[in-house]
């Protein structure tokens, strides 16, 4: 009776973490934003989430500039360009 009653108590205490790192990890991906870049001559999007605009907009650029580039110095020049759209929204 009592190992039945520690498996119960075991799992409810780990479905109880799992739950509270899911909630956690999605509260803090407030904004979303899908930014586009032409960098050499191709255009290339892609989409983040982060707890500001700011924060979601630069990992976008990132992402979006990653195929683009060939080496640490192209990628700090992409990263740095405008982009050519952005897109964010609050969650």
């Amino acid at each position: 009776m009592s190992s039945i009653r520690n498996r119960v108590l075991t799992i409810v205490v780990i479905v109880g973490f799992v739950a509270i790192l899911i909630w956690s990890t999605i509260a803090a991906q407030a904004t979303e934003c899908q930014v586009c870049v032409t960098y050499a001559g191709t255009t290339n999007c892609a989409t983040a989430s982060a707890a500001s605009e700011a924060e979601a907009a630069q990992s976008a650029q990132t992402t979006a500039c990653g195929p683009l580039t060939r080496g640490m110095n192209d990628a700090i020049a992409c990263g740095n360009i405008v982009p050519e759209t952005r897109v964010c929204r609050t969650r």
